[in-house]
C-alpha cells in the first residue's frame, strides 16, 4: 500500500493542487493530511473542500486558531485566522457548504494511531502545538521524551522543514537521503514538510509518500507567483506571507 502524506497547506491552493495532481499519478492508495489546511494564504474554503476527501486528517494549530481563538500567534498570523475565519463565514458563501467547513474542522482528531503508526501535526508529546526542529537532536531530554511515545515510526508536520529524525539523535534532511528512506526496527520520527509554505529554503512544495518498507519525499513546482499576487491583492493579509513563499522560509 502507498499512502501520500501532506501537511501545512495553509490555503496556498496552487500548491494543494500541485501535491494532488503529483499523488494521482503515484498510484496512491490512501491521502494523509496532517494538519494546517488553513492560515497565511488566500484560500481556505477552496483547500478545505480538498482536503474534505482525504481518507484521514489531523487537526493542526492554525485549524484549531479558526475554530477557537488562536493562542501564541504572532500578528501576521493572528491577522490572517481572523480574515480567513470571515470567508468561512461569509454570507457570500452558500451557507450549507459554509457549515459543512465548520463541522469538518470541529471533528478533526489530534492524532491517529494504526499499527505501530502515529499520525499528528505537531508532536508525540503535544499533537497540536510542539514544535521538532532539526536542531532538537542536540536536546537529548526533550527528544528521549518524545520518541518515549512513539511505537515505531511517528509522522508529524508543523515546522515545514522535511526530514527524518532518528532516536539515535541523528536528522537527515530530504537532500541528505537523496529524498529516499528504508524502514527499519529503528524507531524514526519524520517531518513530512509543507505542501503550502516550505521553511527549510526550497519553495517547492513537499510531501512524503509512504511505502511498505521505505518513505520518498516529493518536492514540486507550482504557480507560486499565482499566490503572492492573491496575497498581495488582500490587505488583512501581510506582505511578508507571499514574500517568504518565493524563498522558501
Amino acid at each position: 500500500m502507498k499512502r501520500a502524506l501532506i501537511s501545512d497547506i495553509h490555503s496556498n491552493l496552487e500548491g494543494l493542487e500541485a501535491a494532488l495532481e503529483d499523488i494521482r499519478s503515484q498510484d496512491i492508495s490512501e491521502i494523509y493530511c496532517l494538519g494546517d489546511i488553513i492560515g497565511y494564504g488566500p484560500n481556505p474554503r477552496e483547500c478545505i473542500d480538498l482536503v474534505m476527501e482525504c481518507d484521514i486528517c489531523i487537526l493542526g494549530n492554525h485549524d484549531l486558531g479558526a475554530l477557537f481563538d488562536p493562542e501564541g500567534f504572532n500578528k501576521g498570523a493572528e491577522q490572517a485566522i481572523f480574515w480567513t475565519r470571515e470567508q468561512l463565514e461569509s454570507s457570500r458563501g452558500d451557507p450549507q457548504k459554509n457549515a459543512a467547513r465548520w463541522d469538518f474542522l470541529g471533528e478533526l482528531p489530534r492524532n491517529r494511531r494504526e499499527d505501530g503508526l502515529l499520525f499528528v501535526h505537531g508532536s508525540a508529546r503535544n499533537p497540536i502545538n510542539e514544535y521538532v526542529f532539526p536542531e532538537d537532536v542536540y536536546n537529548q531530554r526533550k527528544m528521549e521524551s518524545i520518541f518515549a511515545l512513539i511505537e515505531k515510526y511517528c509522522f508529524q508536520g508543523h515546522t515545514h522543514v522535511p526530514g527524518v529524525f532518528t532516536e539515535q539523535m541523528s536528522f537527515f534532511s530530504p537532500e541528505d537521503i537523496n529524498y529516499r528512506y528504508s524502514l527499519t526496527n529503528e524507531k524514526i520520527m519524520v517531518n513530512v514538510g509543507s505542501v503550502g509554505q516550505p521553511r527549510d529554503g526550497d519553495w517547492r512544495s513537499c510531501y512524503v509518500i509512504l511505502h511498505d518498507d521505505s518513505l520518498e519525499f516529493r518536492r514540486l513546482e507550482y504557480s507560486v507567483e499565482e499566490t503572492v499576487e492573491k496575497i498581495y491583492g488582500i490587505p488583512e493579509l501581510d506582505n511578508f506571507l507571499a514574500d517568504r513563499l518565493r524563498e522558501g522560509r
